[in-house]
């Protein structure tokens, strides 16, 4: 089974793109981020016809979040990260799908840092480790996946020295982040790939992509049974090419497990 996670940074203008995407890479499931685009304004019909179940946490203008799946209907457990009632931001979305727990989120950017943005990012990671916590355990897999506006370490960025002072790369959400794997969560990207430059984000400026001058802040996180199946991770780099495109590109894994129950939803004629 196939499990992506893909910032668009605009479903909006960028529904083409994931489109031809889902056409070329064929993910079982995936977790969106960044939809920019209220509740009511979610192109559900274009998903559904692609061949895609779908449930999606909109907010007007800025975040958003999504899954998808092909693989069976989507059982959703939850919507928004718990821990702070007060908090409105669309970051989290949790669902069953096909005998796994899919937990997709947006992290905060946190910038500038220090300052109140970055108060919130760091909070919202402690809301993310207690709640995570109450799912490592799981018999079924796990997996955490989204854009964690974090770069773990000096392999995951193309020149450390230039994010000093940026709250991707300051000490404290390093920190949580690694307070995370610290818990037995699997960074499946780094796992399998444990020397390698890959990077998942690349700006629009400086030519940064063609110069793969890029940070990887897209994670996919994994419990022990999740972890135990796991054949293949990467990053897809071939939307990050095309015209129009979202600054990100799809991170992925595989995992050794048939659907439960589930057999993949055929594309819409």
């Amino acid at each position: 089974m196939k499990i992506a996670s893909y910032n668009l940074n605009g479903i909006g203008g960028r529904l083409p793109i994931l489109l031809q995407w889902l056409a070329l890479a064929e993910p079982d499931i995936v977790c969106l981020q960044e939809l920019k685009a209220p509740q009511e304004k979610f192109p559900e019909n274009a998903i559904r016809d692609a061949g895609y179940d779908v449930v999606w946490h909109g907010q007007s203008r800025w975040n958003g979040v999504a899954l998808l799946s092909r693989v069976g209907k989507i059982h959703e457990t939850r919507r928004g990260l718990p821990g702070d009632p007060a908090d409105e931001q669309s970051r989290y979305i949790e669902a069953a799908i096909g005998g796994t727990l899919v937990a997709g989120l947006y992290l905060p950017n946190g910038n500038p840092a220090p300052g109140p943005k970055f108060d919130y990012k760091m909070r919202w990671m402690a809301r993310l480790d207690a709640h995570l916590e109450t799912l490592f355990d799981l018999e079924a897999p796990v997996v955490a996946c989204g854009d964690f506006n974090v770069i773990p370490t000096d392999l995951d960025v193309y020149k450390p020295e230039n994010w000093k002072g940026d709250a991707l790369f300051a000490p404290e959400a390093k920190a949580a982040y690694r307070r995370l794997l610290d818990r037995g969560w699997t960074d499946a990207i780094r796992h399998l790939h444990p020397d390698e430059r890959l990077y998942s984000f690349w700006a629009y400026w400086r030519r940064s992509f063609e110069r793969d001058a890029g940070i990887r802040i897209d994670h996919m996180l994994l419990n022990k049974a999740a972890r135990e199946t796991l054949k293949a991770a990467g990053v897809d780099r071939r939307p990050r090419g095309w015209e129009k495109t979202s600054d990100h590109a799809p991170v992925w894994i595989e995992l050794d497990a048939a659907p439960a129950g589930s057999t993949k939803t055929k594309r819409r004629r």
